[in-house]
């Protein structure tokens, strides 16, 4: 039996099937009945493991009911810290960060890495070369920047990402653009110059974008969480052999 992996984020909700560690079939979900997208998921087909990944705490009634689409169900939030002592991961992290610390930890074995994901907001997360979790930043993601601008101050427009831009604005749409966009681009070539034998690796929505902008090669997996989220169901499998 398959594995069925959802990841419920700020502003969407992710899910893929997986056997073992290969991805299968991905979906993503932007409505308000999360649940009944699950759901959907599983009237053909029912996993052996469900591992949810949620920002949002889950109802009794909830997880009552994804509970009886699976063999095994695993929930994974700020309640439901189990598995991240177990990977000798820290209590404070969320569990989208850790999936992709432990998905980098597995792609890059013997390698320090700086991982960062580019979504809702921007993190930047650090391992040594035995895999140890070092520490790690958060701070606003590229399209949360424009949004805030827009709306603490009372003369600037919503600005959406540029295909491409100058480093120095000319002009007030401009400015903003580059602003907010090398801004970034300068944030995580810091980071990376922090540690320059890590191995960069980049992930979620602007990842290939900004990927683009930096000086030194990267590596962009998009499913980066999805991989740290099958590690996990794959390894709770293996247990209950």
């Amino acid at each position: 039996m398959s594995n069925l992996l959802v990841e419920i984020g700020n502003t969407a909700l992710k899910a893929a099937w997986a056997e073992g560690m290969t991805l299968g079939k991905t979906f993503r979900y932007q409505g308000e009945n999360r649940l009944e997208f699950i759901l959907s998921l599983t009237r053909k087909d029912k996993p052996e493991v469900m591992v949810v990944s949620s920002v949002y705490p889950l109802a009794k009634e909830e997880m009552d009911l994804l509970e009886k689409e699976c063999r095994h169900f695993l929930l994974l939030d700020k309640d439901h810290k189990e598995i991240l002592l177990s990977h000798g991961l820290p209590s404070y992290l969320s569990y989208d960060r850790a999936a992709s610390v432990l998905a980098a930890r597995y792609l890059f074995r013997g390698m320090p890495c700086t991982i960062v994901d580019f979504g809702t907001t921007l993190s930047v997360d650090f391992t040594d070369k035995g895999g140890l979790y070092t520490g790690g930043n958060v701070s606003l993601g590229c399209r949360t920047r424009f949004k805030a601008l827009n709306r603490y101050s009372r003369a600037l427009p919503l600005v959406n990402t540029p295909a491409a831009c100058d480093v120095v604005g000319t002009s007030e749409l401009s400015s903003i653009e580059s602003g907010v966009v090398s801004g970034i681009q300068f944030e995580i070539e810091g980071y990376l110059a922090l540690h320059p034998e890590n191995v960069p690796v980049f992930t979620g929505g602007d990842a290939n974008y900004f990927a683009k902008r930096m000086k030194s090669s990267i590596f962009v997996i998009c499913n980066l969480v999805m991989m740290g989220l099958a590690l996990i169901a794959d390894g709770y499998v293996k247990k209950m052999v």
